[in-house]
């Protein structure tokens, strides 16, 4: 029996099945909801990839390895049988391990409790080619970082598979690569709308229209995968896109705000334009660095400011400024109050969009995606705004000090994100 790819793979994943064929990246982030066949995508490339290259073997994580046998160890046992190989691999539960029979490639399986202690192991031949992250955002980028180092060694082409539902929290790594890739990754969403309805069966329709009938919102990020936000997001007014050159040469109202580090927190200096008739803010410049050295930011202030126009910083660094205003930077401290971080938040949220170029500014996209209020462990959230990951939340209201000058914000800060 001829088996036909088109069979095996939904018409949504085409584009990514020929990426992954000529090595045009070597991650692959693929996001989606349920029913989506993402993680079927990735079992059936593993196993094509395998049976085509004779040096490639492959790994597949679970953070949590007792979750293996039931996730990719199954998941794989089914595109071998859906290929209509089954008779040219052996599967071994004891090991955990799956073999290419005529010629001794392997699947090894490990669970990534302890990152740190993920071994590779000996292979008969070859290197691991293919690397699986099952539920990628149960791991930690550190995590991912480390798995990566021990396995992506002795060969010279990869391909890294990354499947996931997306998590509420916008804090997850997976939003920020999903929303701006690195170099060298491939970005693929996908939902079951993109699967021919025969794969899926009539039921897994119907309970998909009862929960969209029922709950929108967990329709959305169940079935569709959306990133519908945990609820706690400080600022629901961001437009997360490229600003031209053209908008920029056209920006006439120009602010700039710095934040100083210390230890291992980052220097974050923004610049922005201030639209106040149609209340937006366009941020698109940054320098964000850990260990810069006053004279290093003050060239780096110099040669974007060429005007030297006045920059809005953290008063807290009186000595830091002054020497800063030695090295030419024209710069003043923020008249602080006892609530301007409260006012200065407020006043960012009520602004009708705040757009963040995520090429130019990836810290500030980041930051401003993921600042959330801290749960209080009775599913609510606490008072106050949390004082951490807000570098670049804080330039920005040191530039815009004088803007807020009586301004009354018109919501506070829990009735603005919809939190009663």
């Amino acid at each position: 029996m001829q088996i036909r790819l088109t069979d095996l793979i939904a018409p949504s994943f085409y584009e990514v099945h020929h990426a992954v064929k000529s090595g045009a990246a070597t991650h692959f982030l693929l996001s989606g909801g349920r029913g989506s066949t993402k993680s079927s995508f990735a079992a059936i490339e593993i196993i094509l990839g395998m049976m085509r290259d004779p040096q490639a073997n492959a790994v597949a994580l679970r953070k949590v390895k007792d979750t293996i046998r039931e996730s990719v160890f199954e998941q794989l046992l089914w595109a071998i049988e859906k290929l209509g190989v089954r008779h040219l691999w052996h599967a071994s539960v004891s090991p955990m391990r799956l073999t290419y029979i005529s010629t001794g490639q392997t699947i090894i399986f490990r669970g990534a409790d302890n990152p740190r202690k993920v071994k590779s192991g000996k292979l008969r031949n070859g290197y691991v080619k293919f690397i699986w992250y099952e539920e990628a955002d149960e791991f930690s980028l550190e995590d991912i970082r480390t798995i990566n180092q021990t396995f992506m060694r002795g060969g010279d082409s990869f391909r890294v598979f990354y499947t996931f539902n997306p998590p509420k929290s916008r804090k997850s790594w997976v939003h920020e690569h999903k929303n701006n890739p690195p170099p060298g990754w491939f970005v693929h969403h996908s939902t079951y709308l993109d699967v021919p309805r025969e794969w899926l069966g009539e039921q897994f329709f119907i309970e998909a229209e009862t929960l969209k009938a029922r709950n929108e919102l967990a329709y959305r990020h169940e079935y569709l995968g959306e990133d519908v936000g945990t609820g706690g997001e400080v600022f629901r007014n961001l437009t997360i896109r490229r600003i031209s050159d053209e908008e920029i040469a056209a920006f006439d109202r120009i602010r700039r705000g710095l934040d100083f580090g210390f230890a291992a927190h980052p220097t974050h200096y923004a610049v922005m334009h201030y639209d106040a008739t149609r209340r937006r803010l366009f941020i698109f410049f940054e320098i964000h660095k850990v260990g810069m050295s006053n004279r290093a930011l003050a060239e780096a202030i110099k040669a974007e400011n060429k005007s030297n126009s006045r920059v809005t910083a953290d008063s807290a660094e009186p000595r830091t400024i002054a020497e800063l205003r030695n090295l030419g930077v024209n710069v003043v401290g923020a008249k602080k109050g006892p609530d301007s971080v409260d006012h200065g938040i407020k006043f960012l949220q009520d602004l009708d969009e705040i757009v963040i170029d995520p090429e130019r500014c990836p810290n500030t996209a980041r930051e401003f995606q993921s600042y959330e209020l801290e749960p209080d462990g009775n599913g609510g959230w606490k008072d106050g705004f949390p004082d951490k990951d807000n570098h670049s939340i804080d330039a920005v209201r040191y530039a815009l000090e004088d803007d807020m000058k009586h301004v009354k914000v018109r919501v506070g800060n829990k009735a603005k994100i919809g939190v009663r």
